[in-house]
């Protein structure tokens, strides 16, 4: 145990010389096929801070986000999680690279045969040593955080609103206290009272914990509020292939005037010349 403490030290201030970002893609590019859904992108995620990533359907933000985590190997270039090159690991490796992410699915992602405790506990129970009495007193803490009362740990994801499934589905993600947590279109399905919520328990999040956070969404007040840097894809195949994928790569702030009218026209909800173009090539989407 005292090398283990040691070895974090060590690791602790080699993170603070560096300044090392925690996630880190280099010249990435992906290929199902013959389709090329992204094409050299360099991103870099510092600790702390929450990335949105957004643009129409099909630019390839969910592609982005699962190659950054390491569930989509890159066609060429390369992902880095705190300095290691993912395509380096092996399985037992990124299993434990993994450990240290919490992750957000679209429609929350729960077991149906289990009821919500089981549902928080599992990643504890999967890869934890706690005994039953903490375990279940972390699962009740975190289901507190995210606004949930004690009764919900006995019931099945069925009985719950797709807003109370959302929040069960965040108390997961943070039951093993990541350094990474990753939400693929958060507040998809819900009202805009219940998006909100989630908004502000993504915020609470990262007050609560040191953690950095990607956000791949398509819900601009979502991006507006949870975000520090938003960066906006395109689809490759509306693209010269001189032309860079990433449109806007900035604050929030800046999305309403970017330079780009591309960025302009979806940040504001207007269709413009992509109806024109659809029209024009006979597609529907």
């Amino acid at each position: 145990m005292q090398e283990e403490h040691e070895i974090e030290q060590e690791r602790d201030a080699v993170r603070e010389v560096t300044d090392e970002p925690l996630v880190r893609g280099e010249d990435v590019s992906v290929q199902f096929g013959h389709q090329m859904v992204l094409r050299d992108i360099d991103l870099a995620i510092p600790r702390g801070q929450t990335l949105a990533i957004i643009g129409e359907s099909g630019c390839g933000k969910t592609v982005l986000l699962k190659t950054l985590v390491g569930l989509v190997k890159p066609h060429a270039g390369r992902v880095r999680f705190d300095g290691q090159d993912l395509a380096t690991l092996d399985d037992q490796q990124l299993t434990a690279v993994r450990r240290r992410m919490g992750f957000v699915f679209q429609n929350a992602a729960l077991f149906d045969s289990m009821t919500i405790h089981q549902n928080v506990a599992f990643p504890l129970e999967q890869h934890g040593s706690l005994e039953d009495d903490e375990i279940h007193q972390r699962v009740m803490q975190r289901l507190a955080e995210v606004g949930l009362p004690p009764e919900v740990a006995k019931k099945r994801p069925a009985e719950l609103s797709g807003g109370m499934r959302k929040r069960v589905g965040l108390a997961r993600a943070l039951i093993m206290e990541p350094e990474l947590v990753v939400y693929d279109e958060p507040t998809t399905g819900l009202d805009p009272i219940m998006s909100d919520v989630i908004n502000e328990l993504i915020l609470e999040t990262r007050r609560r914990f040191p953690v950095t956070s990607i956000v791949v969404t398509h819900d601009m007040h979502t991006a507006r509020k949870v975000a520090d840097r938003v960066l906006m894809l395109f689809p490759r195949t509306r693209l010269e292939p001189h032309q860079s994928q990433v449109l806007f790569d900035g604050p929030p702030s800046d999305l309403e005037h970017a330079e780009d009218r591309r960025v302009r026209q979806f940040v504001r909800g207007e269709a413009g010349e992509r109806l024109n173009e659809l029209i024009s090539t006979g597609t529907s989407s």
